[in-house]
């Protein structure tokens, strides 16, 4: 993988924590609307989904980048509908773009090298 790849990867990354934390606030938000007077759904819903359709497109490129087999696209796809599933994507992503940078730059100096 390339640095084109990480950086898809990252994106992904980046994303998945705040649609993580939205739908969990969004939740919060509905109870309070069943609970209270206090009606923030819309709003809330709002946020939330255009994180979601961040985190779908984001998912694509990246699926698109790495190759992955659907199995693992399919994985992250659910993590993104489990309320705190996003968190669990985020420490996944980070391992693999760790991982992609590393072979990067390994590839890189031996090229340098030979």
């Amino acid at each position: 993988m390339d640095i084109k790849t990480a950086d898809s990867l990252r994106r992904l990354r980046l994303v998945s924590v705040p649609e993580a934390v939205s739908w969990l606030l969004l939740i919060c938000c509905i109870v309070l609307k069943n609970t209270t007077s206090f009606n923030a759904v819309p709003v809330m819903g709002w946020v939330h989904g255009i994180s979601f359709i961040l985190y779908v497109v984001f998912l694509a490129d990246a699926w698109n980048r790495t190759k992955w087999p659907w199995t693992r696209a399919a994985l992250y796809f659910a993590l993104s509908i489990i309320p705190t599933g996003g968190f669990f994507a985020d420490r996944m992503l980070r391992r693999e773009s760790e991982a992609t940078v590393i072979a990067a730059r390994a590839r890189k100096e031996s090229v340098v090298n030979a």
